[in-house]
C-alpha cells in the first residue's frame, strides 16, 4: 500500500499580497489560499520565507494565519512557520499560533535558527524546546543558505528519534548523499520535503514524500502532475514535466525570492502587491526575461 503523508506531498508556501501602502492584505490572502488549493495543492505553508516572515510582525503574522484558517475551511492542512533565531520568543511564538481558531493550525514549522550560528547541539535543543511546547506535528526547516548553518544528518536523526512530535523535515540542501543518510536514520513516518523545486523527483526516488514548493504559487497543477505521476510509477511522465518546469523554477530565483514568484502572480493577472523591503521589486527587465520563461513554460506544458 502507497504510503500517505499526513499533510501531502505537494505544499505550496505562499506569498504574502501586500495593498500598496505594503499593510497586510488580508481579503486576498485568502482568495490566494482558495486559488491555490483549487489548483491541486495538498496544502499550505503560511508565512514561510516565501511569505516574507522576516519582516512580518507577530501581530501581523497572527492575522494572516486566522485568514487563512477562515478562507480553507478545517479540512486543508495548515503548516505555520514560527520559528527564529530566539529559542525563548520561537517557543512562545509556536504557543500563541497553536492555540489561533480553538487549536486549527495542524503543523509548525521551525527554521535553523539564523545568524547566531549554533552549534549542533545548539540546534538540537532549539528544536526540542519548540517542539515540546506544542501539540502538533514539528518540521524542521534545513536551509543553510539562508540560515548559514547545516543542520547534520546525525542531528535530524536525534531529533527525529528522540522528540515523537518532530515528524517531518523541509530538506533545502541539495547534498543527496546527506539525505541518504536522513532517510536510512529516521522512522519510516518521518516525513522529508524536498525544499527547492527542482529538488523533488531526486528526493521522492530517495525516500522523501514531495515538496515545499515556491513555484505551487504559479504552477501547482503541473507540480502535482509530475509527483502524483511519479508516484505512480510514470516516471516517463514525471520526468517530462520536471524538465518542462525546470527553467521557470531557476528563472524565479534570479533574485531574492520572493521578489520573482510575486511578479508572476501578477503576470498571471492575480497580482499580490508588491515585497517588503529590504527586499525590492523587480525590475523591468527581471519582469520581461520572467513574462518570456513563463510563456514558454505554459505553452510546453500544454503541449505534454
Amino acid at each position: 500500500m502507497t504510503y500517505t503523508p499526513r499533510f501531502g506531498r505537494l505544499l505550496t508556501a505562499m506569498v504574502t499580497p501586500f495593498n500598496d501602502d505594503n499593510s497586510l492584505d488580508l481579503p486576498r490572502a485568502q482568495e490566494l489560499a482558495k486559488r491555490l488549493m483549487a489548483q491541486g495543492n495538498d496544502g499550505l505553508i503560511v508565512n514561510g520565507t516565501t511569505g516574507e516572515s522576516p519582516t512580518i510582525s507577530r501581530d501581523e503574522r497572527c492575522e494572516l494565519f486566522e485568514a487563512v484558517i477562515d478562507a480553507v475551511g478545517p479540512d486543508v492542512p495548515l503548516v505555520a512557520n514560527v520559528g527564529d533565531n530566539c529559542t525563548e520568543d520561537s517557543v512562545l511564538f509556536a504557543q500563541r499560533v497553536t492555540a489561533l481558531r480553538n487549536g486549527r493550525i495542524n503543523g509548525v514549522m521551525v527554521v535553523t535558527p539564523y545568524y547566531n550560528k549554533p552549534p549542533q547541539e545548539g540546534i538540537y535543543q532549539h528544536m526540542r524546546a519548540v517542539a515540546e511546547a506544542v501539540d502538533v506535528p514539528v518540521v524542521v526547516y534545513n536551509i543553510p543558505g539562508r540560515s548559514v548553518m547545516n543542520i547534520d544528518p546525525e542531528t535530524i536523526i536525534r531529533l527525529a528519534d528522540d522528540v515523537p512530535n518532530i515528524r517531518a523535515l523541509k530538506q533545502a540542501n541539495d547534498d543527496m548523499k546527506q539525505l541518504e543518510e536522513i532517510v536510512a536514520g529516521t522512522p519510516d513516518d518521518f516525513e522529508i520535503f524536498a525544499g527547492d523545486d527542482c529538488l523533488t523527483l531526486p528526493n521522492i526516488s530517495r525516500g522523501g514524500v514531495g515538496v515545499i514548493s515556491t513555484i505551487g504559487n504559479i504552477a501547482a497543477t503541473a507540480m502535482k502532475t509530475m509527483i502524483d505521476a511519479y508516484v505512480a510509477g510514470d516516471f516517463q511522465t514525471a520526468e517530462r514535466y520536471d524538465r518542462t518546469l525546470r527553467p521557470l523554477q531557476n528563472a524565479l530565483f534570479v533574485t531574492a525570492n520572493p521578489i520573482l514568484v510575486k511578479r508572476a502572480l501578477a503576470l498571471l493577472d492575480f497580482p499580490v502587491g508588491g515585497v517588503r523591503l529590504p527586499l525590492i521589486n523587480a525590475t523591468d527587465e527581471q519582469s520581461a526575461e520572467l513574462l518570456q520563461v513563463m510563456d514558454d513554460t505554459f505553452r510546453r506544458l500544454d503541449e505534454l
